[in-house]
């Protein structure tokens, strides 16, 4: 939530996250866990590593170790998200960036033959979500010659403009702080989509994150 105590854009995709998650507790593991604020076996620390999430790192151990991760829904956490946008544009950017690092450090994991259902979760859970900024790309790029064919496909480009427009209005106006969830979703949508995009260039540029600095709230 805000600083003014109100919910924030980022509130209704933490509220999306734990319901993935509890539903993934139910057939086999969660795929992440929240950095801070989880518990670990000491077993499944001993390979930790400076230079890539403890959080996600720790979750791979134990299942390479035939255990599994569990989300209690009786345990609640609470915290305030950054005013300074730029900031949190940053921490995103840091988390994407760390999360690629863990993922193709451990690629084994991806083996359906040996880890099943999780393999399947991480695939879509992790990889599939940040893909998503590419897949808006081309969802808009080939969504333009449909939309003069088509009246559906027309509509779904200015419905596409309109969110896209409001975000970017919203982001140059600084409207994060407003009251209204109009504008916050498509604030926060736009966010961490550029975020995940900043992190995959780091990535593929050969940049890595070997310290984590938490952000002051």
């Amino acid at each position: 939530m805000g600083k003014d105590g109100k919910p924030s854009g980022e509130n209704f995709y933490v509220l999306y996250e734990m319901w993935l998650r509890r539903l993934e507790s139910r057939v086999s593991s969660p795929v992440g866990l929240s950095g801070s604020f989880f518990a670990a076996r000491r077993v499944a620390c001993e390979d930790f590593s400076g230079g890539m999430d403890s959080d996600f790192r720790t979750l791979l151990n134990c299942v390479k170790q035939g255990m599994r991760g569990t989300c209690d829904k009786e345990a609640k956490g609470y915290y305030l998200d950054l005013s300074d946008q730029r900031k949190e544009f940053d921490r995103k950017v840091r988390t994407v960036l760390r999360g690629l690092t863990v993922f193709f450090k451990n690629i084994e994991f991806l083996n359906i033959f040996k880890y099943v259902l999780y393999s399947y979760q991480l695939f879509c859970h992790k990889f599939l979500r940040w893909l998503v900024p590419f897949f808006m790309i081309i969802l808009f790029v080939v969504n333009i010659p449909l939309a003069i064919e088509s009246n559906i496909y027309f509509a779904l480009f200015v419905f596409q403009l309109l969110f896209y427009g409001i975000g970017v209005f919203s982001l140059f106006r600084d409207l994060y702080s407003s009251d209204f969830i109009f504008f916050k979703i498509p604030i926060y949508f736009i966010t961490v989509n550029a975020s995940i995009l900043v992190a995959w260039f780091r990535y593929l540029t050969g940049q890595r994150l070997l310290i984590w600095t938490p952000s002051e709230r």
